[in-house]
């Protein structure tokens, strides 16, 4: 068996770069976050009326009133996503998310552990290893 899987185990590395892995991990969790702030506003970034209503009741944060929770979710999940795929700043946006990742994890669904866990494996390389060579990071901060 090893001597059948031998020539692809060796091709693995060149087929699945680093670089590639980093950008498919941005480009993917950035789509989750993104689409997630888009059903809370309306037109380019207008909070619909019933995102205040989310975070009065479903979303309910200890310490933060709806007024500043329900702005400050939708525009961080349009803007770190951005930032993730494009590269820019990797590290600081992937902990952004995460952070996000375990208020939504501790405070609001705790039961759905197993897809904040997928989030987690994900954001986490991006914050080991900032956003690979394909990225603007490395283009500018070489």
């Amino acid at each position: 068996m090893h001597q059948l899987t031998a020539p692809l185990r060796a091709r693995l590395p060149a087929l699945l770069p680093p670089a590639l892995q980093l950008l498919l991990a941005r480009v993917g969790i950035a789509a989750v976050f993104f689409l997630s702030g888009r059903t809370k506003v309306q037109g380019l970034l207008t909070i619909k009326p019933f995102t205040y209503e989310l975070f009065r009741s479903e979303y309910a944060l200890p310490l933060i009133p709806p007024e500043i929770a329900a702005p400050a979710a939708a525009y961080a999940e349009h803007l770190f996503p951005l930032l993730l795929v494009l590269g820019l700043c990797t590290r600081l946006s992937a902990l952004a998310l995460l952070g996000m990742t375990a208020v939504i994890e501790i405070l609001v669904y705790p039961a759905a552990w197993p897809t904040h866990l997928l989030w987690t494996a994900v954001l986490l390389p991006l914050i080991a290893q900032g956003g690979g060579a394909w990225s603007l990071d490395r283009v500018l901060f070489k």
